[in-house]
């Protein structure tokens, strides 16, 4: 008998022969082996205890495999951040920009210069909210009128081709190739013009040399054989021309044609075209925002006379043509359908060639439409075009100043009465031997003079 047998011993083992049976270990109860009852066995199953599984990255080659990998991965990291636009991208904003004194009820008899900044980017003022904004090299700019203090800061390391005021906002292309390698001016960003805030910004496929025109909804970039419009979250809603990344053919009308000029108005955009096989130029007016957004809605499409159209203005229904060889103002109704003509008396030289950047000089008060023809300021209607009169001596369109129109003349500015031209004074301003036309912008009682690649601030 074995100790674990003995009686009394309140323990016993019992292994079945099975060898796949499970082991029983019994326990004894006493008190009922001692009243005579049968013994009553409480058993459990044996615990096996199960061996850990050996981790596959246990051994030390794959530990060293591990250490590559992870290495692998932070250098792939370095490299996109180092790359990245966020790396390249300088942006310091500012608060809210400080009120402006009040402007004067007229144009004060003397202006005196109170700043000026490089905006070689700008071929006009950006004047918008509280402030002015330069725009130069790779850097925007926000400065303070009346000091020119730089508040806010947005720097790429790109080059701008072009900024513009659209939306309120100021709107720049910067210098960078296309997603299919295409050479232009692919990145555009839409800046708060007090805080230096991004709005917006996307890429797309404006080429280079592009110029930038608006209206209330959209802004469109001008390229030869290319036009892209956006609305104001910068989504694309048209694309005109030679798409570079084509993905459902025969959508646009024609093709290989090139642009010479390009306005806008009531989301309608205006382009004088040049296509093979037609016998002249060609007017096309087409929605800034179609039902299909892979196909242009055109309004109308009218060949010109000649091959000397340079589209001039759009306002409402109506666009206004410069025909060069006919010597001619030409209206166009919704239709396309010429509405009424007038004749042209300017020098030759004035539309031997199409506008820089595709983008006549014009400026538009609530009355009126001014176009600087190079040589001569000519002042048309803003409800149908019609010419109302002609000043010879400007440098550039006007803009309403201090409640009055001014134009900037050799030597200075002219105060003009906007119903018939007729000058009401002249200003000095000295520009330091700079004689080239000027662009005019006003913000509060400071108006801004842009003199090439200098902006410069007048009070």
């Amino acid at each position: 008998m074995t100790p674990d047998a003995r009686p009394g011993s309140g323990r016993h083992r019992r292994r079945s022969d099975d060898p796949d049976a499970t082991d029983i270990i019994g326990v004894e109860d006493v008190l009922a082996a001692a009243s005579g009852a049968a013994p009553i066995v409480r058993s459990q199953p044996r615990r096996h205890v199960q061996r850990a599984r050996r981790s596959p990255w246990s051994r030390p080659r794959d530990k060293v495999i591990a250490v590559l990998i992870a290495v692998a991965v932070v250098a792939v990291g370095v490299t996109v951040w180092a790359n990245s636009e966020s790396r390249a991208t300088i942006s310091e904003t500012a608060g809210p920009a400080p009120a402006l004194p009040e402007v004067p009820a007229a144009v004060p008899a003397q202006l005196s210069e109170l700043w000026q900044a490089p905006s070689g980017a700008a071929p006009e003022p950006i004047a918008a909210g509280k402030s002015v904004v330069t725009a130069d090299g790779g850097e925007l700019a926000g400065r303070d009128p009346l000091t020119g203090q730089v508040r806010w800061r947005y720097a790429r390391d790109l080059q701008l081709c072009t900024a513009a005021e659209g939306w309120s906002r100021a709107v720049a292309l910067f210098r960078k190739d296309g997603l299919r390698g295409e050479t232009g001016c692919s990145e555009v960003i839409a800046l708060d013009p007090d805080t230096g805030h991004r709005e917006a910004q996307r890429t797309g496929s404006a080429q280079l040399g592009a110029g930038l025109v608006a209206d209330s909804s959209y802004v469109t970039a001008f390229g030869h054989t290319l036009l892209n419009t956006w609305r104001d979250d910068l989504v694309e809603t048209v694309e005109y021309g030679q798409v570079p990344a084509l993905v459902n053919p025969g959508k646009q009308p024609r093709t290989g044609c090139t642009y010479g000029s390009v306005a806008m108005a009531s989301s309608r955009v205006g382009v004088i075209e040049r296509c093979p096989g037609d016998p002249g130029d060609r007017l096309t007016v087409y929605r800034a925002a179609p039902k299909d957004a892979d196909q242009p809605q055109v309004s109308f499409s009218t060949l010109l006379p000649g091959v000397s159209g340079r589209l001039v203005a759009m306002s409402g229904d109506y666009v206004a043509v410069a025909l060069a060889d006919q010597k001619q103002l030409v209206l166009y109704g919704a239709d396309g359908n010429e509405v009424s003509a007038y004749p042209l008396d300017l020098p030759p030289e004035d539309l031997a060639n199409d506008p820089a950047n595709g983008i006549p000089v014009t400026s538009s008060t609530p009355s009126t439409v001014y176009w600087f023809t190079g040589s001569k300021l000519v002042a048309l209607s803003r409800d149908n075009l019609t010419p109302k009169w002609t000043l010879s001596s400007a440098l550039g369109p006007g803009v309403l100043f201090d409640h009055q129109l001014v134009v900037p003349i050799q030597g200075g500015l002219a105060v003009l009465n906007e119903q018939d031209g007729s000058t009401i004074r002249t200003l000095g301003i000295d520009r330091h031997g700079y004689t080239g036309p000027v662009r005019l912008a006003a913000i509060g009682p400071v108006l801004l003079e842009q003199r090439g690649q200098t902006l410069v601030a007048l009070r």
